[in-house]
């Protein structure tokens, strides 16, 4: 029979087998190769039969096996409530506990059948509990007071070199998170392209959260909805969910507060708006940022898991700059449009200035000619018998003179840039007289005329002679869209300190693409005319401070809404 140790002895020998754990577990930085390295020495240490070592969820609070040795694969899918069996006891108290004959502590919970005795240590860094160390044997009584006090100062041990794998794995974590945040801001900063912006932060978003879904949602135009524009992740339902009120619901609140946001079960919160939707889509813990340009407040970005989650405050810096990162992209993305839009329109204004100074030259060559061929033709004094052909000619010529001076008309008309002569106009009265002019055009194009004056109109501080030209303008138009009759409806109104003149024809519409067109001089619909007319129109209201708006479509007739301010 060996000789019994004396204290200073053991005291050595535990002194010499510690150092040879220690120099095993600090050989990596891989946190679960260094639980395993710790609870092999312990097994052999210990002359233990099986063991493991158990860490506390610190989102779940749940116990949980995180390596094993001698359990079954079942066994090591359990997971224990702090406070619950020997593992759960010292959890929660924080105490070793040696236990002889685990058939006789009613704290144990079976794993193996044949386990007789356990001993369960603490795992403790700077006074913060993180899980528990368990040897146990298939022998009765197996552990002595002399193995409690070595698996503690191995646990002691153990704890600091885990909590600086943990330590290391974080930065290098962070490290690579940053990385690719990094990679993410050239990306999405060098596209001007909003769609793919929206969708590849949205993308990036779930990488670099470990997220299941993640919505962008950006404030409407008037600033008081959230509209979803780009998501990864999820369902269909999901991306047909309406605009969120931002005086009305959960994620409005980091609009107005502008700081972050976390749920831990969405499904369960009264103040979320879809909790039914979460559930079939499988959306658990929310976390939700502003998305920030300067101290402006675009959006909000928002991820979900799809099992309860604790974000960290590591989750929210992560998400916070990746959000304002794309607050960036966004305005600037926005910005290049305008720009692109506005270039667009400097060539588009170069290109009206030279065709309108080509179309007054032409015009005046053109007229002169013209008017000396109308006055020969009218001295010809073409006179011919009713049954004679030529006769129908001599009209079309005469016909087709006034037409071509019409559109000379037009052209300087459109070239010169006269400025208005303002005057207080009584619109109702200058609505009369053109239609009185129009009547016989009217009726010889079989045009029924619904006319609805407001009474005590205001006046409008307008050139009287401009407006008559767009009423004249609007009603050809109209006249010109019905070529089989119809009906055209000339209404007036006054509302918030302006003047409305609408008309409404049913004749044939337009396509989104021609109203889209539809002010550009030159360009026309018609089967005649120069195209001109309604590009003179938006001229006018321009130079009155007015607005027109168009509704159309094919088959449903046109309605051409303009408003003045009221004097």
């Amino acid at each position: 029979m060996p000789r019994a140790l004396t204290p200073s002895e053991r005291k050595l020998r535990n002194y010499q087998l510690l150092a040879r754990v220690s120099a095993a577990i600090t050989s990596s930085l891989d946190p679960k190769q260094t639980l395993n390295l710790v609870l092999t020495e312990a097994v052999q240490i210990m002359n233990a039969s099986s063991g493991s070592i158990c860490l506390i969820d610190p989102h779940t609070q749940l116990l949980e096996i995180e390596v094993a040795i001698g359990l079954h694969k079942k066994a090591r899918e359990l997971k224990l409530a702090i406070g619950r069996g020997v593992t759960g006891w010292v959890a929660k108290t924080g105490q070793p506990l040696r236990v002889p004959d685990v058939r006789a502590d009613p704290r144990y919970i079976p794993l193996r059948g044949s386990i007789r005795s356990e001993l369960a240590v603490p795992l403790v860094v700077e006074d913060t509990l993180i899980g528990v160390l368990n040897v146990d044997s298939t022998r009765l009584d197996a552990f002595s007071e002399d193995d409690e006090e070595l698996l503690c100062a191995l646990a002691n041990q153990a704890a600091k070199v885990i909590h600086n794998s943990w330590l290391y794995e974080a930065v290098a974590h962070n490290a690579r998170k940053l990385e690719a945040l990094f990679a993410v801001a050239q990306s999405i900063i060098s596209s001007h392209d909003l769609p793919d912006i929206l969708n590849r932060v949205a993308v990036e978003a779930c990488r670099l959260t470990d997220t299941k879904v993640c919505s962008l949602m950006l404030l409407s135009p008037g600033g008081d909805q959230l509209e979803l524009r780009a998501s990864h992740g999820a369902g269909p339902e999901y991306l047909h969910k309406p605009p969120l009120r931002v005086d009305d619901s959960l994620l409005g609140v980091v609009i107005t507060r502008k700081k972050p946001l976390r749920v831990f079960n969405v499904q369960q919160h009264d103040a979320y708006r879809h909790t039914e939707l979460a559930r079939k889509e499988g959306l658990v813990s929310l976390l939700s940022v502003p998305m920030l340009f300067g101290r402006t407040v675009i959006g909000a970005l928002n991820v979900y898991t799809g099992t309860p989650y604790h974000y960290s405050t590591q989750d929210i810096k992560i998400l916070s700059t990746l959000a304002n990162l794309a607050a960036i992209a966004i305005e600037n993305a926005r910005l290049h449009e305008k720009v692109v839009a506005a270039e667009e329109q400097l060539r588009h204004n170069e290109r009206l200035s030279t065709l309108g100074l080509l179309a007054a030259e032409v015009a005046h060559e053109i007229r002169n000619p013209l008017t000396v061929m109308k006055m020969l033709f009218h001295s010809l004094d073409l006179q011919f018998p009713v049954d004679d052909p030529r006769g129908k000619d001599a009209e079309i010529m005469a016909e087709k003179m006034n037409h071509l001076n019409v559109i000379v008309d037009q052209l300087l008309g459109y070239a010169r840039s006269t400025e208005p002569h303002f005057a207080p106009v009584d619109l109702n009265d200058l609505i009369d007289n053109i239609l009185l002019l129009c009547r016989s055009k009217l009726k010889h194009a079989d045009v029924t005329l619904h006319k609805h004056l407001a009474a005590k109109l205001p006046a409008i501080r307008a050139d009287r002679g401009q407006i008559e030209q767009l009423c004249l303008n609007l009603i050809l138009n109209a006249v010109e869209a019905m070529p089989h009759g119809g009906d055209l409806t000339v209404r007036t109104g006054a509302r918030d300190g302006a003047v409305q003149l609408n008309f409404q024809d049913s004749g044939v519409g337009m396509t989104p693409e021609q109203r889209e067109k539809l002010f550009q001089p030159f360009l026309t619909t018609k089967a005649q005319g120069t195209g001109i007319g309604l590009a003179i129109v938006q001229k006018i209201i321009e130079s009155h401070r007015g607005q027109i708006e168009v509704e159309s479509k094919p088959g449903g007739g046109t309605t051409f809404q303009i408003t003045l301010p009221a004097t």
